[in-house]
Order: C-alpha cells, then structure tokens, then sequence
C-alpha cells in the first residue's frame, strides 16, 4: 500500500508540532541559557518543515525517473536495481553502529566513531566516496560542537580531542 506525499508530509507535521509543543511546554532551567525544552523545539520544528516540503513537492524534481523495459508484448516493466547477496543485511547496519559505538567510542573518541559510523552509513546508502569522506570528516565536528558546547553533554574524547 503506497500513501500519497500529502499523507504522509501532512503526518510529519502534526509529528512535528506535537514535539514542538511538548518542548515548549517544559520548564527552563534556572541560571542556563539552553534548558530540556531546546532540543525537541528545534527537532520538532524541522520535522514540521521537512513535512512540508514532502506536502508541497519541494525536491521531488531531484529524484531518478525509474528506468522502463520494453516487454516483447509491447507492455513496459520497471527495471530491477541491483543487488548484491547481502543487500537485505543493510537492515542490521543501524543496530551494528549502535554496537559499534558502545564498543568503540570510549577508546577512540566521539569524533573518530562517528566519523567511521557516518562514512559507512553514507556508503551503505549509495553514497561515492567523493561525498563521504567529507561528510566523514566534517559532521563530527558540527555534531560535536551541538551537543558539547549547545546542549552541554560530555562525549568521549578518545584519541583526537577537540579543541574547545
């Protein structure tokens, strides 16, 4: 069953607002600039954004026309995407990085773990290494400084510290 981009960007929304509001809803902390209440603000807030643009189209330009065989009965079929053996192993690649994290990141450190943790997600999900040692290199860092210096949560500094 397939539902419409109306459906399920409208379910974003609301998704998005009920968090929204549930973060707005909690007390600040007295003496802190950042409290509990910024986190699900800012997730809920762009999950609504991100529903609305699913409900208004915005990027559906940028998606791949799917690829049609001719059939010898003049009919058109979808072309299958290859896959490999251990395709459907992907669906343990999130448990396995959670694992890996537990594991890993007290000895080498948040930025070296997730660093390793996004170049494989980017890799398993299509991603040329062009873009992932990049995104590898870089998102760490951003996500470190959100929540070390933001939202003020110790990650393990490991190997390669950062220097703030």
């Amino acid at each position: 069953m397939r539902l419409p981009d109306s459906v399920t960007g409208s379910f974003l929304v609301v998704l998005g607002a009920a968090a929204a509001y549930g973060g707005w809803l909690l007390p600040p902390v007295p003496g802190q600039p950042v409290g509990p209440n910024v986190f699900p603000l800012v997730i809920g807030t762009g999950l609504a954004l991100c529903g609305l643009a699913i409900v208004f189209g915005i990027g559906h330009s940028f998606e791949e026309e799917e690829e049609l065989i001719p059939l010898d009965d003049g009919q058109t079929a979808a072309a299958a995407p290859s896959q490999g053996r251990l395709y459907g192993l992907r669906a343990l690649l999130p448990p396995a990085l959670l694992l890996f994290y537990v594991v890993a990141a007290d000895r080498l450190g948040f930025i070296i773990t997730a660093a390793i943790m996004v170049y494989v997600t980017s890799t398993a999900l299509g991603a040329k290494w062009k873009l992932a040692l990049p995104l590898a290199a870089l998102s760490p860092f951003a996500i470190h400084l959100i929540f070390g210096k933001l939202l003020r949560v110790p990650l393990p500094a490991g190997l390669l510290p950062t220097p703030w």
